[in-house]
């Protein structure tokens, strides 16, 4: 067999010996080499040529974040970024997967993560093997698309259907794909909710860093608020994010139960919670991990809703994605620069319109 090859690089000896134990027993990863800093790691690249990093984000010498910028420049590759869970950490996770980086591990204090190794080793063995199965031609060709032509600001006339809704799942990864897709949304738009795989410190920032990018008014779901059209709701990284519609008003709950397909906030939740009126609704999953929102996405095709996924060409990982293709959840499958288009023509001209038009076509 075949084994996956990873480079870590982290300041600390304790943590690279610590993730070195970790993967030492896993048959289909082999760990080639360490690195205290970015300068060592740039010459073990060009030695070893890892299949996977592994990359802390804050080191001496170079900061992770310039390290990353340059290598997606030059050698493109799959990261996965060791991240704190605080503010100035989210900020720079955050930034890190806008430059490419696949995914991150919240990286826990080392008591915590005496306590916690196992589930730790879960995670970073779980995310190398996705790291190690994306297409980096995607990852090439995302950002040279992304970085030479800027998404277009779209129009729209107007629902023509009140309390029109979309609703959008996505993992870690997804976060480029989100900003994309809300970054061509006019601010007119109809209401979106997201589900998005992240930690609450790092909601909070990205929902304020795409109320920066986009015309539409984009903030973390409060439990009770009224859902409007040209606003963003993401479901905070500690809470399952549901949308209720009473008397004709549809409103944000937050639901602090047990994860769902070992998320929480997770997608099927929300998904399954937009069957009443699924109608009404477009629902939309981007590239990420796993099949969370699969049978969400399934559930609502067969209540009548408008069911898209991000094309395999485009998704870093087409785990969600092809999780809901294979369930034949999805009405279309299109590439991330289309779906705002296509979600806001649908809105306008009525998904029940575009429903007959489709079922003459099948």
């Amino acid at each position: 067999m075949e084994k996956i090859t990873v480079l870590i690089i982290d300041d600390s000896s304790v943590i690279r010996n610590i993730v070195k134990e970790l993967l030492s027993d896993i048959d289909d990863i082999e760990v080639v080499g360490e690195a205290k800093d970015p300068l060592v790691a740039r010459e073990l690249i060009k030695q070893l040529n890892p299949d996977v990093l592994t990359l802390d984000v804050e080191m001496p010498k170079m900061d992770g974040i310039t390290f990353l910028s340059n290598l997606m420049r030059l050698r493109p590759m799959p990261v996965v970024m060791l991240s704190t869970l605080t503010t100035k950490g989210a900020d720079t996770t955050l930034k890190a997967l806008e430059l490419g980086a696949i995914d991150f591990i919240a990286k826990p204090s080392f008591e915590a993560l005496v306590r916690q190794k196992g589930s730790f080793k879960d995670s970073i063995v779980e995310k190398i093997r996705y790291a190690a199965s994306i297409n980096v031609q995607n990852l090439t060709f995302s950002r040279q698309v992304f970085v030479q032509e800027k998404p277009k600001k779209l129009l729209f006339n107007g629902s023509c259907s009140s309390n029109h809704l979309i609703a959008v799942g996505a993992s870690t990864g997804g976060t480029d794909a989100i900003k994309k897709l809300l970054m061509c949304m006019p601010a007119n738009a109809p209401a979106i909710v997201i589900t998005l795989h992240i930690p609450c410190v790092f909601s909070t920032r990205f929902a304020e860093r795409m109320n920066k990018n986009s015309l539409m008014t984009v903030r973390e779901a409060k439990h009770g608020e009224e859902v409007k059209s040209g606003h963003v709701y993401i479901a905070p990284g500690d809470k399952h994010l549901k949308v209720e519609s009473k008397a004709g008003v549809l409103s944000c709950i937050l639901e602090d139960s047990p994860e769902v397909n070992r998320h929480k906030p997770a997608v099927d939740v929300l998904f399954n919670s937009l069957k009443p009126i699924a109608n009404n609704v477009q629902a939309v999953i981007l590239t990420g991990m796993g099949d969370d929102g699969a049978q969400g996405l399934l559930a609502l095709k067969s209540h009548g809703a408008m069911t898209i996924i991000q094309d395999k060409n485009t998704s870093l990982v087409w785990g969600m994605p092809g999780s809901a293709f294979k369930l034949e959840a999805h009405q279309k499958q299109l590439p991330i620069s289309s779906i705002a288009s296509e979600l806001l023509q649908n809105a306008s001209l009525g998904w029940c319109n575009k429903k007959e038009r489709y079922d003459e076509n099948i």
